[in-house]
C-alpha cells in the first residue's frame, strides 16, 4: 500500500461530532470517515466533472446539539 500524506485538519466542533456519529454508524474512525467521503468526492468530480453539490463553497449550518 503507499504511504498515505498526513495533515494538520481543523473542523468545528459542530461538524466533528457529526462525523463522529456518521463514522460510528458505518464502522469506520473519524479519520477513515473523512478519508471515505474525500474518495467519494473526488470519484463523483472525475466521473462528471462537477462537485457533490452545486453549491459546495457555501457554509453549511449544522442543526446539531
Amino acid at each position: 500500500m503507499a504511504e498515505k500524506k498526513q495533515i494538520p485538519l481543523r473542523l468545528s466542533a459542530n461538524l466533528y461530532n457529526a462525523i463522529a456519529a456518521w463514522a460510528e454508524d458505518d464502522f469506520r474512525s473519524v479519520n477513515g470517515q473523512i478519508e471515505y467521503l474525500l474518495t467519494e468526492c473526488v470519484k463523483q468530480r472525475k466521473e462528471d466533472g462537477k462537485y457533490v453539490g452545486q453549491e459546495i463553497d457555501k457554509p453549511i449550518e449544522l442543526d446539531i446539539k
